[in-house]
């Protein structure tokens, strides 16, 4: 998606210039870079801001401030208020994932929308609200659901992401690995088997067939790797030659009572 059409984020009556830091860091953390501030205490550039971003200047770099809060918003089709407060008056609420997918819907469609937060202390006015299409909130402990300005933008941020994202759930790192090749992996098989049918493991006739594919299926479950075949060869190789075992002479136990006693010549 084009920064065109990602999501801006509006910080409305920001207090603390680490807090915009913050926010710059989790926006770039997420691929999101228009910041717009609403009459921020703090006067960018400042130097609590730039330390807080880590790295994320060019967010504060490109931030641009509005008097009021509609002026922020006047170029979007559809603004999310973030809220974790009851508000008077009827306004759709939704989660901050389904605002994440609600976003990438209508930019789908070519709109453009924005998320707005509140100060830090007080939070989103009721009029700052009022000019949002809905209200997004996070479904957290009810207990204890404060967040910081940062976390918040974060969240708002990750979820937008992600309902774009087509990372698979789960990968194999394989670095520099190579994955076994079927010849490798059925020797493997010929020479274990054979060495279980030696030492009685598979003295069973009947049961013989279906314990070798309850072996070979435990190792197709594993995805072995070319170099895990290799040492799997050694481990079968030092278990039945075990040529440092047969040539060690084992040690003859003294007797009780034979400590420090002396052979009787006749």
């Amino acid at each position: 998606m084009s920064d065109r059409l990602a999501p801006a984020i509006v910080l409305v009556a920001p207090q603390l210039a680490e807090n915009i830091g913050a926010t710059a860091r989790a926006m770039l953390n997420c691929g999101l870079t228009e910041l717009r501030l609403v009459r921020p205490r703090p006067t960018l550039p400042h130097p609590r801001a730039t330390a807080a971003a880590a790295g994320a200047d060019a967010v504060l770099e490109k931030a641009t401030t509005f008097a009021e809060t509609a002026e922020a918003i006047a170029d979007l089709h559809y603004v999310y208020a973030a809220t974790a407060r009851p508000r008077e008056g009827v306004k759709t609420v939704v989660t901050m994932r389904e605002a994440g997918r609600e976003i990438h819907e209508r930019a789908s469609r070519r709109e453009r929308c924005g998320l707005l937060f509140g100060p830090e202390r007080t939070g989103l006015e009721n009029d700052d609200v009022s000019l949002a299409d809905a209200i997004v909130t996070v479904p957290l402990n009810r207990e204890f659901s404060s967040l910081n300005l940062g976390q918040a933008v974060l969240l708002a941020a990750y979820e937008w992401r992600m309902a774009g994202d087509a990372t698979p759930a789960r990968t194999l790192a394989l670095g520099k690995a190579e994955t076994a090749r079927r010849e490798e992996v059925i020797a493997f098989f010929a020479r274990l088997e054979a060495e279980l049918d030696a030492c009685g493991f598979l003295r069973n006739a009947e049961m013989r067939p279906t314990m070798v594919r309850n072996i070979r299926n435990i190792f197709h479950r594993a995805g072995l790797m070319a170099h895990e075949v290799r040492t799997l060869q050694g481990i079968v190789t030092s278990l039945t030659e075990r040529p440092h075992i047969a040539s060690a002479k084992p040690k003859k136990e003294r007797g009780p009572g034979t400590k420090g006693r002396k052979r009787r010549s006749d």
